[in-house]
């Protein structure tokens, strides 16, 4: 927590000027129980109108004087507090922003939206509580003990009783209660972490009616939260009964302490009702004090899970500082160094039971489409991931343009690769903004031509604002085909050396997949393209083909070499064509096949299309 308070160096006036303002408001709260009881000593008792008049005024003038410097001190406070936690919530969303897919899987996103927002709102709370009261109350405590010595040292002793007992009070309920809340808090990130996938998945839950038992998951999870918000909020709740029991019963010692004292002409009645506002002031402050604590208290220990974020550091940095070691280029000459190279890479996640890849090698040269096929769980994605760095390779490495991908600062790596993903993802905004993402300062040419290659084209023609039509956010107002066909534009735009499609074509029919494939293979400086599917028509023209089982490369080759050497793959062509999703396979064909009627006559044409350009290529390297 205490690292966290840098982020007011920015506000070092309004630190020092909200608490200020708050003694002075402070000292003047002091002065009224003297005039109070110099208007009951002199006026009231001489009679003297004018005096009591006069002494009215002057507690007026007070009090008008201490709500201007609180007004000042509020102002002061605030904006302290809300600039801190701004800088703080840019600071934490950049920091988890740099941090690796493997830190965010392991902390979970359910925690990090906690941090974002629960956690440093209670800490903004805290700092402001803290800069307007964390001085004033105590010195309120002490100045009402210091006023009522100078009133009568005996009964001012019955302060000096009373104040440490509650001291003990306050702050033992503090000491209990600050590891609590921290568990409070633990509580909440699993219930957002349920609600957050209620909400993301609530079809699939109606789908399979599983309303009743989400709902009972929901509720347990609540409920335990509840119980120790109570568990808590008891012990925080005992504070204000035992401080009015201690302040109440000092109050009636001192009253009859103070009777015997007036009695004996030793006190006058104004004195005595001094020493008693002074008592009640006590009240009042500690009762803030305790509330303050409770709140400051909430504010470490948010505070102390905000600063553990921080505390992790992202795992994936170059190891070479500056260059140690030389980079090979790759020219257009040279065709001995492959664009992309695995070398017995092995990866296995974060707290995972066995690997998710083990003993992946291959090569990906200048040029070349590289299709990986498997079945789910095989470790597809894992394995495409490794490229941009997403995750680092366990065993083994990973080389793009001869260097290890742990060599290459993050973002020149991802500047050479385009990606894009298994699930579409669009932001809020417009067209021309998504796309930008690829590329920052491209021109609407080289827009046009992305769409153009993506077949994304009729999208924007479709729309009336064109490139600036409005996406919403998620992206949906477009449909599964259109975002798919977009964020395909938005990874063109860069022109990167390496592109990856991750299942990325699923929503599409297989005319369009078939002339994006023939769309992206015409490309000028064509790039390396991974294309991950489970379509055997979507890789059957790719230069090489990785079938994966259990993370495993159990085939590599052309389509018609693993019809022939894969059982895998066989197994996975047949059961689509069987089904009637890529047509028909002849028996004895020898791995040639034939569309047949079950597809439509678009998805015909495109795929005739497609054995033309692509498989007549296929065919001169065969």
């Amino acid at each position: 927590m205490k690292k966290l308070l840098a982020y007011l160096k920015d506000y070092k006036k309004e630190t020092v000027l909200a608490p200020l303002f708050k003694m002075l408001e402070a000292s003047f709260e002091l002065l009224v129980p003297l005039v109070v009881a110099a208007m009951i000593d002199v006026g009231i008792a001489d009679g003297d109108s004018p005096y009591v008049v006069k002494m009215g005024l002057i507690m007026v003038a007070l009090g008008v004087v201490g709500l201007v410097c609180s007004i000042t001190a509020q102002y002061f406070s605030a904006k302290a507090a809300v600039g801190f936690a701004t800088k703080l919530r840019h600071s934490l969303f950049a920091h988890i922003q740099g941090l690796s897919f493997s830190e965010v899987d392991d902390i979970g996103t359910s925690t990090l939206i906690t941090r974002m927002t629960s956690d440093i709102n209670q800490v903004q709370s805290g700092v402001n509580l803290v800069l307007r009261l964390f001085l004033r109350s105590p010195f309120i405590v002490f100045g009402a003990m210091v006023m009522a010595f100078t009133i009568d040292v005996k009964a001012a002793l019955i302060f000096v009783v009373a104040i440490p007992l509650l001291s003990v009070v306050v702050f033992g309920i503090m000491l209990i209660s600050i590891p609590l809340y921290r568990k409070v808090q633990e509580r909440l990130d699993k219930v957002l972490g349920i609600t957050r996938e209620n909400l993301s998945g609530v079809r699939v839950i109606r789908a399979f009616h599983r309303e009743e038992e989400e709902r009972q998951h929901f509720e347990a999870a609540n409920g335990e939260l509840t119980r120790m918000q109570n568990f808590v909020g008891r012990i925080s709740a005992f504070m204000n009964p035992v401080t009015y029991v201690i302040v109440n019963g000092a109050l009636i010692v001192l009253l009859y302490t103070g009777a015997i004292r007036v009695d004996a002409g030793i006190l006058t009645q104004g004195q005595v009702v001094a020493l008693v506002n002074y008592m009640s002031q006590i009240l009042v402050e500690l009762v803030k004090l305790a509330n303050l604590i409770i709140t400051v208290t909430k504010a470490v220990a948010c505070g102390n899970r905000v600063q553990s974020i921080f505390e992790i550091e992202n795992s994936q940095q170059a190891s070479l500082a500056g260059g140690q070691a030389e980079e090979v280029q790759r020219k257009a000459a040279d065709q001995a160094v492959p664009v992309v190279e695995f070398q017995n890479v092995s990866l296995t996640y974060k707290n995972a039971g066995d690997k998710s890849l083990s003993g992946i090698s291959f090569t990906a040269n200048p040029g070349e489409t590289i299709g990986i096929i498997g079945g789910t769980g095989s470790g597809k994605t894992s394995l495409v991931h490794l490229i941009p760095r997403f995750y680092d390779a366990t065993e083994g490495r990973v080389l793009v343009d001869g260097k290890d991908v742990k060599d290459y600062p993050i973002s020149e790596l991802r500047r050479k690769v385009g990606i894009v993903l298994q699930k579409a993802v669009l932001f809020q905004g417009t067209i021309r903004e998504n796309l930008l993402w690829g590329k920052e300062d491209a021109t609407e040419e080289e827009l046009r031509e992305a769409l153009a290659v993506a077949q994304a084209a009729e999208v924007v023609a479709g729309k009336e604002e064109g490139l600036d039509a409005p996406v919403a956010q998620g992206g949906k107002n477009f449909s599964g085909g259109q975002k798919q066909r977009l964020t395909i534009a938005r990874a063109l735009v860069r022109k990167p050396e390496i592109l990856i499609l991750d299942d990325s074509a699923s929503a599409l029919d297989y005319a369009t997949d078939a002339r994006l494939r023939k769309a992206i293979r015409e490309m000028k400086d064509s790039p390396v393209v991974f294309v991950v599917s489970q379509r055997t028509s979507s890789i059957r023209y790719a230069d090489k083909i990785l079938v994966l089982e259990d993370g495993e490369v159990v085939g590599m080759g052309t389509h018609d070499q693993l019809l022939e050497s894969c059982e895998v793959y066989r197994e996975i062509y047949d059961s689509q064509y069987q089904s009637g999703t890529d047509g028909a396979r002849k028996p004895g064909g020898g791995g040639k096949d034939t569309v047949v009627g079950t597809a439509s006559s678009s998805a015909k044409t495109g795929a005739e299309k497609d054995t033309k350009t692509g498989g007549e290529a296929d065919g001169a390297k065969k």
